[in-house]
């Protein structure tokens, strides 16, 4: 019978293992201790990649194959050594959040069941001031990788321009980051007013293969999300293992690695060597501080040619300067899509819309809901031909302390007579049932 505890001693302390022998990753059958053996072989850059940062805990207690939960509070029960700092969020509220510096650190959160690490642009000794600007590369679905990789070049063009050094890796899942290092002179809205202005940049130059557009029903191609950069956002840091079947891994890459890079060619099992061959290519980004001052003046360029402020995240307060915050698929104009047999609003909420959505899935993990696409396009074939990549719309939806997925599907390319009804749900999943059950 494997072995319940593992004590391993990691920087000079002793950190217990639970569960080591748990398969976390079944398809590679990578265990738990398999997991913590890796981030013991890449401490240095893993540490380097959340040193000083507030992180948000995304627990993965049964593995890459179970659902995650987000824990932005410490655990009351934790070592004497491991550092915390008090965060306030948009909403009002705060959290005493961890604090990652060392490598025993580092492995007590992955004993938690922390596949990746979701670090703050922010050091624990100032929350006011990011010293990251985020860049988040996200394609569209079926949007190859040669296309990422070429809005990477094209953004790493506009950074040079504008006087700031990025610094590439890969997300570890169909994704592309490139961190920029800046002093801690501005606030989280101006971070985030120079990254929307970097992102209509980078559309204007490549507007075949970019977009800065929020709404994914107006997207197309490599979105660059420019939300990252408000506050309370979170990206998984240089050298997280991913949540994917082939544990997949965020990696730093040297600029002249990007156009020939492959993002399944770096995993749990290959970066180890990797870092111990040729080290980190981040290892200089804090020697490298820069100025947002140049991108802050092309955000008064665009603002002063009519532009106005980009769409924030649903849960933040209306910003001034901001325009309407509805998505098209919401104004109130033409019909109300019907909703899905058994459900009280349809796809698009309870506004009206020009826009011919149907809805095809809520389910608890983006597999379940994918799984249901598939099932729908069985039965649509004709339609589903009718469809580019950017009409399948899948949101990853928030609930009280889990993420689910919601997938649309956009009519607009279907002749009017050839759309399918609204009909039942492929998949049903209700995330707050569980909390209802518990009310009185």
């Amino acid at each position: 019978m494997p072995a319940a505890v593992e004590v391993l001693e990691v920087a000079g302390r002793e950190v217990t293992i639970t569960n080591p022998g748990k398969v976390f990753f079944p398809k590679t059958g990578h265990t738990k201790l398999d997991l913590v053996r890796y981030y013991q072989a890449v401490a240095e850059g893993a540490v380097r990649g959340v040193a000083g940062r507030p992180m948000a805990l995304k627990r993965f207690v049964e593995g890459a194959g179970g659902e995650a939960f987000f824990q932005k509070r410490a655990p009351q029960s934790r070592p004497d050594w491991i550092e915390t700092v008090e965060l306030s969020f948009p909403s009002g509220r705060t959290a005493e959040e961890i604090v990652v510096s060392d490598p025993a650190q580092l492995i007590w959160v992955v004993n938690l069941g922390c596949i990746d690490l979701n670090p703050h642009p922010v050091r624990a000794d100032d929350l006011d001031h990011p010293d990251e600007l985020r860049i988040d590369l996200d394609p569209m679905p079926a949007i190859p990788w040669s296309q990422v990789r070429e809005v990477a070049l094209v953004a790493r063009q506009v950074l040079e321009e504008h006087g700031l050094t990025g610094w590439p890796k890969t997300s570890g899942s169909r994704g592309f980051h490139i961190y920029c290092r800046i002093e801690r002179r501005w606030t989280y809205p101006e971070v985030r007013r120079a990254a929307v202005a970097f992102a209509r940049e980078v559309e204007r130059r490549a507007p075949e293969i970019a977009t800065s557009k929020w709404w994914k029903e107006e997207r197309h191609g490599v979105f660059l999300d420019y939300n990252q950069n408000a506050k309370d956002r979170t990206i998984a840091s240089a050298y997280s293992v991913r949540p994917t079947a082939d544990a997949r891994v965020s990696t730093p890459l040297n600029w002249d690695e990007v156009a020939e890079s492959q993002p399944e060619a770096f995993t749990l099992d290959t970066v180890p060597a990797r870092f111990a061959a040729i080290g980190d290519p981040a290892e200089g980004m804090d020697r490298t501080p820069g100025s947002i001052e140049s991108l802050l003046r092309l955000a008064a360029q665009q603002e002063a040619s009519g532009l106005p402020d980009a769409p924030w995240p649903p849960h933040y307060a209306k910003q001034e300067g901001e325009a309407p915050r509805v998505q098209p698929s919401k104004r109130r104009m033409g019909d109300v899509p019907p909703p899905a047999p058994g459900k009280s609003a349809g796809p698009t909420g309870r506004r009206r819309t020009t826009v011919p959505l149907i809805e095809i899935a809520r389910a608890k993990s983006e597999a379940e809901a994918r799984a249901g696409l598939e099932r729908w396009r069985a039965r649509h074939p004709k339609v589903w031909e009718s469809l580019a990549p950017a009409d399948v719309l899948v949101d990853s939806m928030r609930g009280r302390s889990s993420l689910w997925t919601r997938i649309r599907i956009n009519l607009s390319r279907v002749p009017e007579g050839e759309r399918p009804p609204q009909e039942a749900l492929e998949v049903d999943y209700d995330p707050w049932e569980s909390e209802r059950s518990r009310r009185p």
